[in-house]
C-alpha cells in the first residue's frame, strides 16, 4: 500500500464540450499517480457526456444528470471523494502537470497549512496565454477586507478540514462559493501561497468571470456581514469602487482575452 496520499479532484461540467477534454486530460496526465478524479455533469445537451464516457475507465466516478447548478455539482462530487486532499477544477480550466504532486507534497510537509494554492495563468478561448492571476498570500482578516488573491483552479485543501467547516459549499452562493469556503477554512487554519504555476484560468465570452463578475461582490459582502463585519468597511468600499470601475474592468478582461488570442 502506497504511503503517498490520495488527492481527489472534482470537475463540475455543463455544456462545456469545447473545453472539457483538455480539462480532463490535464487531470489524468498529472505526474502524481494517486489522483481520484470525479466528473459531475449537469445533463449537458452538447456532446460533453460522450467526452466523459470516453474516459470513464480512468475516472473514479462520473454522472450526467440534471442538477441545481455548479455548486450542487461540486458538492455531489465531494460527497463521493475519499482523498486526503481535495480540489475542484472547472470544465474550462486546466491543471499544470505537477500541480497535484507539488500540492500534496507541500501539505504533507506543512501540517499547519489547511490549504495551499499556487499561481494560475490566464488563457484565451483557444488556450493561448494572456497574463497571470494576481495570486498573493492572504489570511482570514485580509479575506474579510476583500484581499482574496486565491486562484480557485490552483487551490488544494485537507479533506478533514473540509468536513470540519461543514463538508459542503453553500448552495445559496452562485459565484462566491469559493470565497465563502476560503473564509471558513482560514478561520480555523492557515492558508499558504506557494508561487508555483499550477493552473490555467480560461477567460472566454461565456465564462462566469466575464459574464457575471459583479454578482460576486454582493455575495462576498454577505460573508463579511456573517463574520461580524460592518457596512462601513474596506470590502464595502471596494465593492462600490468596483461598481464604479466596472466598464474599465470589463475592458481589461476583454483585452486579456484578446491578448491570449493574438
Amino acid at each position: 500500500m502506497s504511503a503517498q496520499p490520495l488527492v481527489s479532484i472534482v470537475t463540475p461540467s455543463y455544456n462545456q464540450a469545447q473545453f472539457l477534454e483538455a480539462t480532463i486530460r490535464s487531470v489524468l496526465d498529472q505526474s502524481y499517480p494517486h489522483i481520484e478524479y470525479i466528473v459531475i455533469d449537469g445533463g449537458s445537451s452538447d456532446h460533453s457526456p460522450q467526452i466523459i464516457e470516453a474516459y470513464a475507465d480512468h475516472l473514479a466516478y462520473w454522472v450526467s444528470e440534471k442538477d441545481q447548478g455548479q455548486t450542487d455539482a461540486i458538492n455531489k462530487g465531494f460527497a463521493r471523494a475519499t482523498g486526503k486532499y481535495l480540489a475542484w477544477l472547472n470544465a474550462d480550466d486546466v491543471l499544470k502537470p505537477h500541480a497535484g504532486a507539488e500540492a500534496g507534497a507541500y501539505l504533507e510537509a506543512h501540517r499547519e497549512a489547511g490549504m495551499v494554492y499556487g499561481d494560475a495563468d490566464y488563457s484565451s478561448e483557444t488556450g493561448s496565454g494572456g497574463g497571470r492571476f494576481p495570486a498573493a498570500q492572504t489570511d482570514y482578516q485580509r479575506l474579510l477586507r476583500g484581499y482574496v488573491h486565491i486562484p480557485q483552479q490552483a487551490a488544494f485543501w485537507r479533506a478533514e478540514l473540509w468536513r470540519q467547516v461543514g463538508g459542503a459549499l453553500d448552495p445559496d452562493f452562485y459565484f462566491a462559493m469559493d470565497y465563502d469556503l476560503w473564509v471558513r477554512l482560514a478561520k480555523v487554519s492557515e492558508l499558504h501561497y506557494l508561487p508555483r504555476p499550477w493552473a490555467q484560468f480560461r477567460l472566454h465570452g461565456a465564462s462566469k468571470t466575464v459574464q457575471a463578475d459583479m454578482y460576486c461582490w454582493p455575495e462576498m459582502l454577505r460573508v463579511h456581514r456573517r463574520e461580524g463585519g460592518h457596512w462601513f468597511s474596506i470590502i464595502t468600499f471596494k465593492y462600490y469602487l468596483r461598481r464604479l470601475l466596472a466598464p474599465l474592468l470589463l475592458w481589461r478582461r476583454q483585452r486579456l482575452m484578446q491578448r491570449g488570442g493574438e
